[in-house]
């Protein structure tokens, strides 16, 4: 066996607690993130299917067009979101393109911003849970003179100043808000009181306590501070920071008062801007696809890429299948691992399993399946 360390060190990981197909639909809001579906949510409320309404019964498909059939996609496709759409659209959008049996996101992005959606297809996602655990880096401006319930524009003003701070003022009060942090979540956050969610309390009237929660900011940069009372900053963070949090945070310290009234991330795990698609780059890639020009495969990134901080092991195709059909491996000899946790296991060079190294064993806990659409050989040295 031959064991290829990776960029970093292992890192212990859990898929329990991130079932990519909730990821469709999720409803967190941290990394300065918001609700994906706060008007769709309102009005699916207010609009109850009436089973007599023509309206909501089953139409016949149009021009006797034919349904087209799902495939096996195995892949991450970095979308770069545009402003207005939510995450979950997003999701449905490249499940179509891509015609793909299985598709789920890694954290949700706000409608209002825009910048890096990772998207996993079928056995991608399976390694949901290691890009949602990653850092995240994003680029957002702050409007200083007043707060709002949300923490963002789409709130209502609930306090106003006159005072605007200077840029030094504001470098001065940074390195506060610098490493491990207690940061106490937004009134329209995701986190649950007492078997409710925040946001939904929020919007029936009620105040809720949120008791802050450790943080950890790894860099927050002053980036440009302009004279029309707002403030470019940059920061990246750990799993759970919400970067409006950051600006009512700033802007009570300074007196002054603050939301956040432009967001873009450029940074989620492994994955860059570089690594963006726009959706109307998919779309034509989509098209040319369908005339025979081109292939959807040259969008999508392997699924490994999503574990470039675990160390990846080869093994030989007879271990390979006893791996595949979830039996142990027994670890000898010279070439053997002296490490122990997690390790993506590979087969001639094609992922195969993620597993657990321990007391001398190779124990498959999640098996992949890549028969299908794959990503073409040339992406992976794209990155490199």
């Amino acid at each position: 066996m031959v064991t290829t360390a990776a960029n970093r060190a292992i890192e212990q990981q859990t898929a329990d607690s991130h079932d990519p197909e909730k990821n469709n639909f999720s409803d967190s809001r941290n990394d300065g993130e918001r609700r994906v579906d706060n008007g769709e949510r309102r009005a699916d409320d207010s609009n109850r299917r009436d089973n007599n309404d023509p309206r909501h019964t089953k139409q016949p498909r149009q021009n006797n067009q034919p349904r087209r059939d799902k495939r096996d996609v195995h892949g991450w496709v970095i979308l770069d979101k545009p402003i207005g759409m939510t995450s979950t659209h997003a999701v449905a959008i490249l499940k179509r393109l891509f015609q793909a049996k299985r598709a789920g996101h890694a954290g949700t992005l706000d409608p209002l911003a825009s910048g890096g959606l990772p998207i996993a297809l079928g056995e991608a996602t399976k390694t949901v849970p290691f890009v949602m655990d990653g850092r995240k880096r994003y680029r957002f401006t702050v409007a200083w003179g007043e707060e709002r319930d949300t923490d963002d524009t789409e709130g209502r003003v609930t306090q106003r100043s006159e005072l605007r701070p200077s840029a030094d003022a504001i470098r001065a009060l940074l390195p506060q808000f610098t490493g491990l942090i207690e940061q106490i979540p937004p009134q329209y956050s995701a986190i649950k009181v007492q078997g409710e969610r925040a946001y939904d309390l929020a919007r029936d009237g009620e105040t809720v306590e949120l008791k802050p929660r450790p943080v950890e900011i790894h860099e927050l940069t002053l980036v440009e501070h302009v004279d029309n009372g707002q403030s470019v900053f940059e920061a990246e963070c750990g799993k759970g920071t919400y970067v409006r949090a950051l600006a009512r945070d700033i802007g009570r310290i300074l007196g002054c008062f603050g939301h956040i009234c432009a967001l873009r991330r450029t940074l989620v795990g492994p994955f860059r801007e570089t690594d963006m698609i726009p959706l109307e780059e998919l779309e034509a890639l989509c098209n040319r696809a369908a005339s025979g020009e081109g292939s959807l495969a040259d969008a999508l990134l392997p699924v490994e890429t999503a574990l470039d901080d675990i160390p990846a092991l080869a093994v030989t195709r007879a271990d390979a299948a006893r791996l595949h059909r979830g039996q142990a491996v027994l670890l000898r000899g010279r070439d053997a691992p002296n490490s122990s946790g997690t390790v993506y296991v590979t087969v001639a060079g094609r992922l195969l399993a993620l597993a657990e190294i321990g007391n001398g064993e190779l124990i498959p806990k999640r098996v992949f399946n890549l028969t299908g659409l794959t990503a073409s050989p040339g992406r992976s040295n794209e990155r490199v």
